[in-house]
């Protein structure tokens, strides 16, 4: 009896890495090269983190790019709706730079830095398929262009009711870790508003894609 119950032990572990293996393999059929809107789409889903580039209002660094790592998702898997969303904290050195970004009114010629005085949450969002195992099965490096990235233009926006509530089960279904983190840090849900996307996929230079038509696209096709 026992020696039967550790043959279909085996044989439901080799049923559950087929599956695995399946799911794997179907999740990279990413779109051709020249769908630029559904590959921007299907980058947007597929990462579970992004690059954020703000402008950084802290010393010495005043007024310089200052780029950090954010954890992120659209949606569940396969339930993706296009929109990055974050859980952030304004304890955060990013999240500060956004709620008190930088006047343009730099003096060059008295050398004086600028001063954080004007809410300004502009932001980029670099995306890349390097952090999934789709560009080391290709041997494609990270830099290449058919190592499928994107950058997203800008702004981040905190986001309540309905809205956060979708973003609550986008990301704790995809990074359920956050449930357990502190709540004296006041998490909230967050969205990136988007004004233009960049596509690098294909040799011949950086796309752009517009959100009309990022949004209208599909990560995946439908099959009947």
């Amino acid at each position: 009896m026992r020696s039967l119950w550790r043959a279909v032990r085996v044989f439901l572990l080799g049923l559950s890495l087929a599956s695995l293996s399946l799911s794997g393999a179907s999740r990279f059929h990413i779109p051709p090269h020249d769908q630029v809107a559904r590959v921007a789409r299907f980058v947007a889903h597929q990462v579970d983190w992004a690059s954020m580039a703000t402008i950084s209002t802290h010393k010495p660094v005043v007024g310089q790019p200052f780029s950090n790592v954010f954890s992120v998702s659209d949606g569940p898997r396969g339930s993706g709706s296009g929109v990055p969303y974050m859980y952030l904290t304004r304890m955060e050195i990013s999240v500060q730079d956004l709620e008190v970004s930088l006047t343009q009114d730099i003096s060059v010629k008295t050398g004086t830095e600028p001063s954080c005085s004007e809410v300004s949450p502009v932001a980029s969002l670099s995306m890349s398929l390097a952090q999934t195992d789709y560009c080391r099965q290709q041997s494609f490096d990270p830099q290449s262009p058919l190592c499928a990235h994107i950058i997203l233009s800008g702004s981040v926006q905190e986001v309540n009711g309905t809205e956060a509530e979708f973003a609550k089960k986008a990301l704790f279904t995809r990074h359920p870790e956050m449930i357990e983190w502190p709540s004296d840090h006041n998490w909230f849900f967050a969205k990136f508003n988007i004004t233009q996307v960049w596509v690098l996929d294909y040799f011949g230079g950086v796309k752009t894609v517009t959100p009309d038509e990022y949004f209208q696209a599909t990560p995946y096709r439908k099959h009947h």
